[in-house]
């Protein structure tokens, strides 16, 4: 999804959809970033609270991507597109949350990793 937008970022001409450009292209790649920064992390809370920054990612990447749309300067199919890989990521992330949340309860609230260093 990251490198698509980014590539359909790399089409939107003129400088003053500059903004746009990057705004797109910084909310795309902020979601696998923040997944891979938070798998760094020591626990399932804090591995959830980037998951949570990733998931805003997405919706401030579909307002992005419907905004180019609205102002024509990428065709309305690739937003489409584009949009339907944004919503499959984000229930993919409302899942892993869903996920790491129920690790944690069944664990009496001892997070998941946390167990595995005991």
């Amino acid at each position: 999804m990251a490198l698509d937008v980014h590539r359909l970022a790399g089409q939107i001409r003129g400088p003053k959809h500059a903004s746009l450009r990057s705004q797109m292209t910084r909310a795309a790649m902020s979601v696998p970033t923040n997944i891979v920064e938070g798998c760094g992390q020591q626990s399932a809370r804090e591995f959830s609270r980037f998951l949570r920054i990733a998931l805003n990612s997405t919706s401030e990447l579909e307002y992005h991507l419907l905004a180019a749309r609205d102002l024509k300067v990428v065709h309305a199919s690739d937003t489409l597109t584009l949009i339907t890989q944004v919503i499959e990521v984000r229930k993919m992330l409302y899942g892993l949350l869903r996920y790491l949340a129920s690790r944690t309860e069944d664990r009496g609230g001892v997070p998941a990793k946390a167990m595995t260093q005991a």
